[in-house]
């Protein structure tokens, strides 16, 4: 069999290949599986997160309870439990489980996958489950030849992607197949994958402790992924042992991921003073100092999708003007970051944090909003001056609305001398443009266009 597809034909079979039956040598082969395929959830109920996919009369609890033919897109950050629905339907369906990576199988392995599935339906009548993952890899050809698979139902497909299907999955492919969405797991979700793995046979069977110190530190490396929290608890787990340890301490965990525990709560202090002095840093122009803080953001788990969110923020808040390819730069990195997640995502935060913090600097943005609302909340209002009000509708000459207003397209350089602001805060100047980057261009042509609308 080529060695890019994977087949798992044993009953109750999963990805690790382990039936469920004792004393074979599937089950020795299970024993001695990672930590992470041992305690791949069995069924629905095992599943942790996801919620709105277990609710009951949910698709997915009718593919898996109805044993309905119905092909699934998953998509979804890493660790979420893709591969794992994937084995949950094809062990609680009975079905064949076929897996193939799009990293390394070609349209070859596609086509063999599904004319295998179809011989082994017309000679058992058995379904076969065909999981690829990562998906989104799949060229437009490689994609298309799933499609005979799907339309004739030969095969159940459960397609897993990290990246929006709307862009990264062919339309055909994409309609006939349902789009599940898969959640980040919180903290507490992978609190209870691990706190599951220490206790449960499958797992450490409860051979040693877990202090919570520990415990924390592991969800914090883990970063919304169960699986990586559980090959972090493996390895712990095995340093313990080589020290003789039926308690797994914090020093023991980081031993074993050779990764120190990052100080920070992100729901406490912590998470809010290096946030703070993470966007200081780059409002104060050293990036050196802002990559500190964004990498402990990250090692500790933080949402990189907040860390994009802070850097928008920070664009328009501290750079303005003063570099106007900021908040694209911000705004690029957060749709790249919502689209790979991490680890990747790091380079792209780690792009972002360097162009904010060597940009030039501006806060006549920040200034400008802030000065405007304050007359507004002071009740500086003032009636729309007549010539800007609306004059679309029947009787709106009459009440003298437009009426006088000059096109700005038919006066000299596209600018017409006229009154725009209410009386009350006619002399107002809220925005004052720096000397700063690109901002000092800005002032130069923002000080003509004042003086020429308002005729000084």
């Amino acid at each position: 069999m080529d060695s890019d597809l994977q087949l798992f034909d044993t009953p109750g079979a999963g990805p690790s290949g382990a039936a469920t039956t004792g004393g074979s040598l599937a089950d020795a082969t299970h024993a001695a599986a990672p930590l992470a395929v041992r305690m791949r959830p069995r069924d629905l109920d095992e599943l942790v997160g996801q919620s709105h996919l277990r609710a009951p009369g949910s698709p997915l609890r009718q593919l898996v309870d109805g044993d309905k033919p119905l092909s699934l897109l998953l998509w979804g950050p890493p660790g979420t439990g893709k591969t794992t629905i994937a084995s949950i339907v094809s062990q609680q369906t009975g079905r064949r489980f076929v897996e193939i990576s799009a990293v390394s199988a070609g349209v070859k392995e596609v086509r063999a996958a599904i004319d295998q599935a179809r011989r082994e339906l017309i000679a058992t009548s058995r379904e076969t489950v065909l999981f690829v993952d990562e998906v989104h890899r799949f060229s437009k050809a490689q994609q298309d030849a799933l499609l005979p698979g799907v339309e004739n139902r030969w095969v159940t497909l459960v397609a897993a992607t990290t990246e929006n299907p709307s862009f990264s999955v062919i339309s055909p492919l994409l309609s006939r197949s349902l789009l599940l969405r898969l959640q980040p797991l919180t903290d507490d979700d992978i609190a209870e994958v691990i706190d599951r793995a220490v206790a449960d046979e499958r797992g450490l069977g409860g051979e040693f402790a877990l202090d919570d110190e520990a415990r924390s530190h592991l969800v914090r490396l883990a970063g919304g992924d169960a699986r990586r929290s559980l090959t972090y608890l493996e390895a712990a787990a095995g340093a313990a042992v080589s020290k003789g340890l039926d308690v797994i301490d914090v020093e023991t965990a980081e031993t074993a991921a050779d990764q120190a525990a990052v100080r920070y709560d992100r729901d406490g202090d912590q998470h809010y003073d290096v946030v703070s002095a993470f966007i200081k840093s780059i409002r104060g122009s050293d990036a050196d100092a802002a990559l500190h803080y964004l990498a402990r953001m990250l090692e500790a788990g933080e949402d990189p999708r907040f860390i994009a969110r802070r850097l928008m923020i920070s664009a328009s808040e501290d750079i303005g003007l003063a570099d106007p390819t900021a908040l694209q730069t911000a705004a690029a990195a957060a749709q790249v970051v919502q689209m790979i997640g991490l680890p990747e995502g790091r380079l792209t935060l780690a792009h972002a944090t360097i162009a904010l913090a060597v940009a030039p600097k501006s806060n006549a943005v920040t200034t400008a909003i802030g000065a405007a609302v304050a007359d507004v909340k002071a009740g500086k209002i003032g009636a729309v001056p007549p010539h800007l009000r609306d004059a679309h509708y029947a009787g709106a000459k009459g009440l003298g609305h437009g009426v006088g207003y000059v096109y700005s397209h038919d006066a000299p350089f596209g600018i017409a001398e006229q009154q725009y602001a209410p009386d009350v805060i006619l002399d107002a100047e809220y925005y004052r443009p720096t000397e700063h980057g690109a901002e000092a261009a800005v002032k130069q042509r923002w000080e003509r266009v004042r003086r020429l609308i308002r005729g000084k």
